[in-house]
């Protein structure tokens, strides 16, 4: 008859375990569908947004947006199912709380870098400063925007070298891949060379670039030509430029240096370089001796060196 009341022990114990182990499995379950349902839901919103495929500025912020909010909302509902966990199984959140407060206010003076890191990510998602592919120079640092959070931007540069950058540095965003771009060009041709002749060649072979499939598609206008902009040492300088599709000012540039090479080459316009004059030199009489005897005594030690 002992034996009894121990027996009800031992089983209310372990319908007691078994309560709280399903309570775990349930509130684990669903914080996993929480999670799951708070991605599609951001996918689904993400797709309501997006009404213009063609948008390509529109979907790289949408696709920025989302990394974001999905890293929150991963944060926020899985702190919320720790601390339903540890209440189900019988420790006291209130505590922990406390404590965590006590120390988040210790942290907040240490980690002050680390706050302003995310108010600072925060309102350069705010204010659209920065997405997702974009093309950038913050922080003394350029290159393709690959992840941006609320904490960071990762930034991988023309030689592939990836730069992390924290937002708490950053205090100024040059963005080159908004909207449309300008392929800045300064042209430098001899003095002697007729400027309206040149114009005539440059607009030639402008206009075979926006005729030509490929390049065409990535200029938006034709080349504008400012005029001379610099009478320099050994050449006149012209500046153009023309307005291309945001990333594309590259391409276009080398595009339009590489034809204006063989344009000039065929039209006989000189494309200058620096010229050096040699001077002799003479004595104190006036006589010089002939430059061919300089050359053969500047020949001589030459060969007689060891």
């Amino acid at each position: 008859m002992e034996t009894l009341p121990a027996w009800k022990d031992m089983l209310g114990d372990g319908l007691g375990l078994l309560e709280t182990g399903l309570h775990v499995v349930i509130i684990l379950a669903l914080t996993g569908v929480m999670l799951r349902l708070s991605r599609k839901l951001l996918a689904r919103l993400r797709t309501h947004m997006q009404q213009d495929l063609n948008d390509r500025e529109r979907i790289k912020r949408l696709d920025t947006l989302e990394r974001v909010f999905r890293y929150v909302f991963t944060v926020v509902i899985s702190l919320v199912g720790g601390m339903l966990v540890l209440s189900a199984v019988g420790i006291s959140i209130a505590p922990i709380l406390a404590t965590a407060g006590v120390l988040g206010i210790a942290i907040g003076f240490g980690a002050q870098s680390l706050v302003k890191d995310y108010f600072t990510g925060f309102f350069l998602l705010l204010e659209n400063q920065v997405r997702q592919g974009d093309v950038v120079e913050v922080a003394d640092k350029a290159g393709l925007v690959e992840e941006m959070t609320l904490r960071y931007i990762r930034l991988r540069d023309y030689e592939g070298s990836v730069h992390y950058i924290p937002n708490g540095t950053i205090t100024s965003v040059t963005n080159r891949s908004r909207g449309f771009a300008f392929a800045l060009l300064d042209i430098g041709v001899a003095y002697r060379e007729d400027v309206d002749e040149v114009y005539a060649v440059m607009r030639e072979v402008a206009a075979g670039m926006r005729n030509d499939p490929e390049l065409g598609e990535k200029i938006l206008e034709d080349l504008e030509i400012a005029g001379v902009d610099n009478w320099a040492d050994s050449a006149v300088v012209i500046r153009c430029r023309f307005k291309v599709l945001p990333l594309e000012q590259w391409t276009v540039r080398r595009a339009f240096l590489y034809r204006l090479k063989k344009a000039f080459d065929a039209a006989g316009i000189e494309i200058p370089f620096p010229h050096l004059t040699v001077y002799a030199g003479q004595n104190k009489d006036g006589s010089a001796p002939p430059l061919r005897l300089l050359q053969q005594q500047a020949v001589v030690p030459a060969q007689d060196a060891p």
